[in-house]
């Protein structure tokens, strides 16, 4: 499937607009002329993602704005690491300092949460998925943020595959005539059912499907599961998924898992700017 381009100008416009409103009237009270440097610090071990958004947000503020990077997008970061250094006009360091942070906290804490998870399911030729668990308006920002952990995307939204779960298959009136549908709608697309038990799965099986979710299977039924499909298809496992289980379920034998809490339950990188002397160069 093909991942759009994440647009950090167009997400940047936004947050600009939600943060300076008519003004940054704390800016305002510092003399126009000032200029000011800042250093910024990594508090954590993490994943450094979101330098263009991070870069964008002093450039629509102030296109006098310098950043002298240190660290390249995708790198690993040590605690208290400099990463990069500020440059410009004070007021606009100041009023775009904190849509700047969000950006990079936000997606840096996907990449290093996504990279985790990667790492710990390495070498078992699992591959790791995110969801649309997403928040809203950084849809494409997150997913890029998992691609940079070392992830893949699942469908970026309800266009571009098909997902039949839970829902779908009650209202279609089971499997079959859901799949049938969904192939007269458009038979490239991706087909995935989700399904909960083995007979189900033998349904999907039986219907053609591209891909099979298996939504919250106990390991052992994940195992039977890969020998009954026995390599045809590609089967997703779901639900339910933690540090303290993914490597077992990955050895199941299962080429995919699926992890919302990649997208929807990260925790933000501490990253800290900080004023400097300012020296002119």
């Amino acid at each position: 499937m093909h991942t759009p381009t994440p647009d950090p100008r167009s997400d940047v416009k936004k947050a600009l607009q939600e943060d300076l409103g008519s003004g940054d009237i704390s800016a305002f009270a510092i003399d126009p002329q000032a200029r000011a440097q800042a250093g910024l610090l990594c508090r954590e071990n993490a994943l450094l993602c979101g330098r263009d958004w991070f870069e964008e947000s002093f450039r629509q503020v102030d296109p006098d704005c310098r950043i002298e990077w240190l660290a390249e997008e995708g790198e690993a970061l040590q605690a208290d690491q400099l990463v990069c250094r500020v440059e410009g006009p004070a007021r606009a360091l100041l009023s775009a300092e904190r849509t700047a942070m969000n950006f990079l906290q936000t997606l840096s804490g996907t990449a290093t949460t996504t990279r985790k998870f990667v790492e710990l399911i390495e070498g078992t030729g699992c591959r790791l998925l995110d969801t649309r668990k997403t928040i809203p308006g950084l849809r494409l920002a997150q997913k890029y943020a998992v691609r940079c952990g070392g992830g893949l995307n699942h469908r970026i939204g309800l266009y571009d595959a098909f997902l039949l779960k839970e829902n779908h298959l009650l209202a279609a009136g089971g499997i079959d005539p859901a799949v049938k549908a969904a192939r007269a709608l458009d038979a490239e697309k991706l087909l995935e059912v989700e399904v909960e038990n083995l007979d189900e799965l033998r349904q999907a099986l039986a219907a053609g499907v591209d891909r099979i979710l298996l939504d919250n299977f106990s390991l052992p039924r994940l195992r039977e599961a890969v020998q009954i499909v026995g390599g045809r298809i590609g089967l997703e496992a779901s639900g339910d998924i933690t540090e303290a289980n993914i490597r077992a379920v990955a050895e199941t034998g299962v080429d995919y898992i699926s992890i919302g809490a990649l997208t929807k339950h990260l925790r933000a990188i501490d990253f800290s700017l900080r004023f400097e002397p300012f020296s002119p160069h």
